[in-house]
């Protein structure tokens, strides 16, 4: 298991991002993606140690498809240069907490949380936020957590305060995020090293008590 093929691929195809050069490199192409299969169901059998939530599930089926949609873009590039995946539950993070690794040249990271949530779960976060925050705070300040997490992303977040909640709210910065996101980058060499599965699983471990808290706010 080693992603030097992909890493190898992913610089190549961000120079060359046609369909002519992917057609006639689509072998390497292959080879990339099963180095990156191999990486996800090494990462798969380390996640079901510590989440029970994973078990079932197909690593391979966690891999984004690397074909872009253009179709509502003014970018017409018809491939990502990334390899990314998602593990949750029930498939890739679709409205349920989870973990992402996205690998990227130059800009790899591993992530957990939850991806924005549609109107109604987000509703339902926000509430448990209101009842319950200190139940958040308390995970956003565990020693594991900060370890690799600066708190929740802020790339989804309200600039003003989010209807039906007071501005005085003692929770107020966290009832602003719209994704419930935590992130931590990667040096590309982190990922070639043997200890990379490790460290990613690592990484998902940390961020495991946000997805727990996350779920509970859904269930309820």
């Amino acid at each position: 298991m080693n992603l030097e093929p992909a890493f190898r691929f992913l610089r190549a195809l961000k120079r060359n991002n046609n369909r002519e050069w992917f057609e006639r490199h689509k072998g390497q192409y292959q080879i990339a993606r099963h180095a990156f299969e191999e990486f996800l169901e090494a990462l798969h059998e380390e996640l079901v140690r510590f989440d029970e939530s994973m078990v079932g599930l197909n690593p391979r089926k966690a891999a984004f498809r690397i074909y872009r949609d253009v179709r509502f873009s003014k970018d017409k590039r018809p491939y990502k240069t990334n390899m990314g995946a998602a593990f949750s539950a029930h498939g890739k993070m679709e409205q349920e907490p989870g973990y992402y690794i996205h690998v990227e040249p130059g800009n790899c990271f591993v992530a957990g949380g939850l991806y924005m949530p549609d109107a109604a779960n987000l509703a339902r976060v926000r509430q448990e936020i209101d009842y319950n925050g200190k139940a958040l705070l308390d995970v956003l300040n565990q020693r594991s957590f900060k370890r690799f997490f600066g708190g929740l992303d802020d790339f989804d977040k309200l600039k003003t305060v989010p209807k039906g909640y007071p501005k005085d709210h003692p929770h107020i910065d966290l009832l602003r995020h719209k994704s419930f996101v935590a992130s931590h980058m990667l040096n590309d060499n982190v990922l070639l090293q043997r200890t990379a599965v490790m460290r990613v699983a690592a990484v998902c471990r940390a961020v495991k008590p946000l997805n727990d808290f996350l779920k509970m706010a859904l269930e309820e």
